[in-house]
């Protein structure tokens, strides 16, 4: 039975976090548990429990996971200064004259979202809640409704930055490092956070345009399902192009300012994630009181200024000599900090006053919690898991499969998928992936690539009737006239399009690869 121990214990965790127990506590206890039968059986070494300090403090350590709150803070802002309902109000103005339009408009503002928030709960439920009555009010089917919604809301998994693609470049930048010392490469290359953003950033973009493209073939084939809303008499048959220009312009700054900085190596993921955090909060106090923006535009400016600055200059104080240029743009910079200042002060008080900013804060650390916790309990799993020889069992498994590693992606792509129905993302990064993804890499498979497979094949199951997450989000804010039914039929043609780009990015690598190479070489 020794011999069988590690499958045991995979499949006992399974079980419990099945059965509704917290994530975190069942993978510690399921690891201690199977720890002691082990030790019992004469099969585990307690020496490999001594590694669980040292695997702590690199955790509490990582410079990249502090990223996570700061990008947590900026969506959980974001979802409650009404960017989306404002976003969705617009882009339904000047598309709903077209036959799908209101499609089209959930799509793009919900690839908006995802690239401001990266929480795929929050944006389902938002959009959900704003997007669906208008939909079936204006005679849309309910089915076509829930899936654009569902399919849309997803899109957080893997449009940078994206809280998904955050963990899983740890945990492969990590693998990769094994894999290679494993091969005897001892002067391993890195793959970086922003290697993953930048691979995912085309497959995102593509499942966009796929989604509008469906929505526009829907609105030929079936114009009933999807028809063209007649203008209301204030808009004059034209959409307000200032409004639009106006919800547009500050989330889209903020991506750009967000996105840009990492792929054009100014800052690494958790610089962006504090400036996006910084300007969240400046987006709230602007749309909480928009009668007395100076503050905030001036903050804004600051901010952009900062970022123009960082990219030019050499802005470090700690050096012998500094360069009469680099002391005009330090002293610039210290300016502009003052006006950042003035700017994130005067919205933590609006924001505060309002009543969002505690509640943003409370949010913030309980999803934090959470996730650092998990990695905890995840860290006690995966050693244990080791110290019973499981990843050696699934390296054998793995490399003696027919068809070589295609087979062995295929494999562990169709687990992950499985299990995607009932674990969140969270468990499966940090269970599931560190024990197969250096297996992967040691047959030459591109991180990269492996990376964003993972996070669209993630996505896919969040989506795929019965189990799928985002299903249950919008189950519990569609009203009661949209049946359980609706919501499967709608995402089934999503999830075939989810499956379609997987195939697309496994026949085509360079579509993950492409960018990365060319902007990091």
């Amino acid at each position: 039975m020794g011999d069988y121990l590690d499958i045991l214990m995979f499949l006992a965790a399974c079980s419990f976090l099945l059965s509704g127990y917290p994530v975190a506590f069942t993978l510690a206890g399921t690891g201690l548990l199977f720890a002691a039968i082990g030790t019992a059986m004469g099969v585990f070494d307690m020496a490999f429990l001594g590694a669980l300090p040292e695997r702590v403090y690199g955790i509490m350590s990582n410079q990249l996971l502090i990223a996570v709150p700061l990008f947590v803070f900026m969506g959980v802002m974001l979802e409650r200064s009404r960017v989306a309902e404002e976003l969705l109000d617009n882009m339904g103005r000047l598309f709903g004259n077209l036959r799908g339009g209101l499609g089209i408009s959930v799509t793009v503002v919900g690839a908006l979202l995802a690239a401001s928030t990266g929480i795929v709960g929050a944006t389902v439920v938002t959009m959900g809640l704003l997007s669906l009555p208008t939909m079936l009010r204006r005679g849309y089917s309910p089915a076509l409704a829930c899936g654009s919604i569902a399919a849309a809301g997803t899109l957080g998994q893997i449009i940078p930055p994206s809280i998904v693609l955050v963990l899983l470049g740890d945990v492969l930048s990590s693998a990769y490092q094994q894999a290679q010392l494993a091969q005897g490469n001892w002067s391993p290359d890195t793959m970086s956070t922003g290697d993953l953003f930048a691979g995912a950033l085309l497959p995102g973009l593509g499942l966009v345009g796929l989604y509008m493209l469906y929505q526009a073939i829907v609105a030929l084939v079936r114009p009933d399902s999807s028809p063209a809303i007649a203008p209301e008499p204030s808009q004059e048959g034209r959409p307000d192009f200032g409004a639009l220009a106006h919800a547009l312009a500050a989330p889209l700054v903020l991506i750009i300012a967000v996105l840009g900085s990492i792929l054009g190596g100014v800052a690494t993921p958790t610089e962006a994630a504090s400036v996006g955090a910084v300007g969240a909060l400046l987006l709230a106090g602007l749309r909480l009181e928009a009668a007395r923006p100076a503050p905030i535009y001036a903050g804004g400016a600051a901010l952009v200024g900062l970022l123009v600055l960082t990219t030019g200059m050499d802005l470090r104080l700690g050096r012998a000599a500094i360069p009469p240029g680099d002391r005009i743009g330090i002293i610039i910079a210290f300016g502009l900090c003052a006006l950042l200042f003035w700017g994130v002060l005067v919205s933590a008080w609006r924001a505060w006053r309002a009543g969002v900013l505690g509640a943003v804060v409370r949010s913030t650390s309980q999803i934090t919690a959470m996730v650092f916790v998990i990695l905890i309990g995840a860290a006690v799993f995966s050693l244990v898991f080791r110290g019973l020889g499981g990843d050696v069992a699934v390296d054998h498994f793995l490399s003696s499969l027919p068809g070589g590693r295609l087979a062995a992606v295929a494999l562990v792509m169709a687990v992950m998928f499985v299990l995607g129905f009932f674990l969140d993302f969270i468990e499966i990064t940090f269970v599931v992936v560190p024990i197969v993804a250096p297996i992967l890499l040691q047959m030459d498979i591109d991180p990269v690539w492996l990376g964003v497979m993972m996070a669209i094949n993630l996505q896919t199951s969040f989506l795929t009737p019965p189990f799928g997450f985002a299903l249950f989000y919008l189950r519990g804010v569609a009203p009661p006239s949209v049946r359980t039914g609706d919501i499967y039929r709608g995402v089934i043609p999503f999830v075939i399009i989810q499956i379609i780009a997987l195939a697309l990015l496994a026949a085509a690598p360079q579509i993950a690869t492409w960018l990365p190479g060319v902007l990091f070489g």
